[in-house]
């Protein structure tokens, strides 16, 4: 299946922190907060909602398209994605600009503090996808806030399937903007906060969402994730993980399975199982792309955990 990538491609500057945030936050002072955390490590990684998505779609045997805007220093970053089996032809490249940028901080209890910076990523609503053949599937995540209603608009027009995925971007949009984009959509994924949020901006409840988009999957950490098509719920456990090193692109990866499952028309609970297995490989690495894996090794793990998985690689 033909399956077009779209959100921010971004360089992650990955930062570990000894401590406890929540231990430095003064209740009594939250009015006026002046903090600076010491951390101990840095590292500098390829990141972004897309590219992390798109590359867990090629280690599961896909060629996914990403669409999405960069700026002056993304070619040794498209380099590395075409040598990963991510086609790149769809990503427009803003000459005077930056690549976004993702700053984050995490502390030992798996808490992040981050700041984005935009970059060329505020381009992106010169992408469309009128401009695209073949395109049967996408899931729209994180990206300059006008551009995924544009994206989300155009697929309802053009009868392109769509996930809508606001991610971060929640706390950005309005309800008015954040309605517009789950309606019409094939799914609507987010984690338990970012429901939250959009239940409070929107006035959706799960049974609301659901009856707007074809279905809702909320993820939930250590808990896993739920499904809820019409008045069906589902839940599916997550894959304990061998170490965690890393949260940073789990959901990203998460999404990547998701996508697998959908690709070869696997029903829904299926995809999320293949979500969790491939969460699970992210986490236990730092960064969104630094894991990798054989189908015969995923399929293994994902058997382990949830038994007898029909023949998709």
């Amino acid at each position: 299946m033909s399956i077009v990538v779209t959100g921010s491609i971004a360089f992650d500057y990955l930062m570990s922190f000894p401590g406890k945030f929540t231990e430095h936050f003064l209740p009594e002072h939250m009015n006026r907060v002046s903090l600076s955390f010491l951390v101990d490590t840095m590292d500098k990684r390829r990141g972004g909602c897309a590219p992390n998505i798109a590359y867990t779609l090629a280690l599961l045997g896909e060629r996914p398209r990403l669409m999405a805007t960069a700026g002056q220093d993304f070619e040794d970053y498209r380099r590395w994605l075409e040598a990963a089996r991510v086609d790149t032809s769809l990503v427009r490249v803003v000459p005077d600009k930056f690549t976004a940028s993702f700053f984050c901080s995490t502390d030992v209890e798996s808490n992040q503090i981050a700041s984005f910076y935009t970059g060329a990523m505020a381009n992106a609503g010169e992408l469309s996808f009128r401009t695209i053949k073949d395109c049967r599937l996408t899931i729209i995540s994180p990206n300059d806030p006008g551009a995924m209603l544009q994206y989300a608009e155009e697929c309802r027009t053009l009868g392109i399937a769509y996930i809508w995925d606001p991610g971060q971007q929640c706390a950005r949009m309005t309800g008015d903007e954040l309605r517009d984009g789950l309606v019409g959509a094939a799914i609507v994924i987010c984690n338990d906060y970012e429901f939250e949020l959009i239940r409070q901006k929107t006035g959706l409840d799960e049974d609301a969402v659901a009856h707007h988009a074809g279905a809702l999957v909320i993820t939930r950490g250590e808990q896993g994730c739920t499904i809820r098509e019409g008045t069906q719920q589902v839940a599916v456990p997550a894959v304990q993980p061998h170490r965690i090193v890393d949260p940073t692109g789990v959901g990203d990866a998460f999404r990547g399975g998701l996508l697998k499952g959908l690709a070869v028309r696997a029903d829904l609970e299926t995809c999320a199982r293949l979500g969790s297995v491939a969460a699970t490989y992210a986490l236990e690495h730092l960064g969104g792309q630094s894991h990798a894996y054989t189908w015969e090794e995923f399929r293994e793990r994902y058997e382990a955990r949830f038994g007898a998985l029909a023949r998709i690689g």
